[in-house]
């Protein structure tokens, strides 16, 4: 097998090439081993081999699951995992997937941390769930739990965290008597297990003087 064509796009990391085959693809030289480029070597009538033209499509593959990538962290906040398996579900290969989002992750394009931090943003504002649902929400978007909890600390401040409880009581009906108020006595057991500072369950106590 040769070379046909190589050409360089208006990127330079982008190329084009045109294999003997019929072959005509597009590719990222950071996505080609090293070993396998060098400038010098691979002009029109050059003959390749067929690892060779192995890594040529490999590349031409991550590119495509790059293009794919970015589509998607163009509409929404991404995190590693979530992506990756977006990724292997629309057909790209595993360890072209893997390529590609180590590379996202160096360029910060995909950060698990801002991820975090955004999507807390976004449940704090909006939801009543409580800091133990928020701490499994992030740990089941692939997101490593000390991260998590870090991530999950600094987002809870105070205030933040006293309008989650508010919401949090409102919402289960947990005091005024209702079918579905607690009793006094397993109240502060049952803030605790949700995850709720001691700090806070405190204030909450003398706040409603139980």
């Amino acid at each position: 097998m040769t070379v046909v064509s190589i050409k360089s796009g208006s990127d330079a990391d982008l190329q084009r090439i045109e294999l003997s085959d019929g072959s005509l693809f597009s590719f990222r030289l950071c996505y080609l081993p090293s070993v396998f480029f060098d400038d010098s070597r691979y002009v029109p009538g050059t003959e390749i081999s067929t690892d060779e033209a192995d890594a040529f499509r490999f590349a031409a593959a991550c590119l495509r699951a790059e293009k794919a990538a970015l589509g998607l962290v163009a509409r929404a906040e991404q995190c590693v995992f979530g992506l990756s398996r977006k990724l292997e579900r629309g057909g790209h290969q595993a360890a072209c997937v893997r390529t590609v989002i180590d590379r996202l992750t160096e360029l910060e394009i995909v950060d698990d941390r801002r991820f975090a931090r955004l999507w807390l943003q976004s449940r704090l504002n909006h939801r009543a769930d409580t800091p133990r649902k928020l701490l499994v929400g992030l740990c089941s978007r692939g997101i490593d739990r000390d991260a998590a909890g870090g991530a999950l600390k600094s987002a809870l401040h105070y205030e933040a965290e006293k309008a989650l409880l508010d919401r949090y009581i409102a919402k289960n009906r947990l005091l005024g008597g209702g079918p579905e108020a607690a009793d006094i006595s397993s109240l502060k057991f049952r803030l605790k297990q949700e995850g709720f500072s001691s700090a806070l369950i405190q204030h909450f106590r003398e706040e409603y003087d139980f």
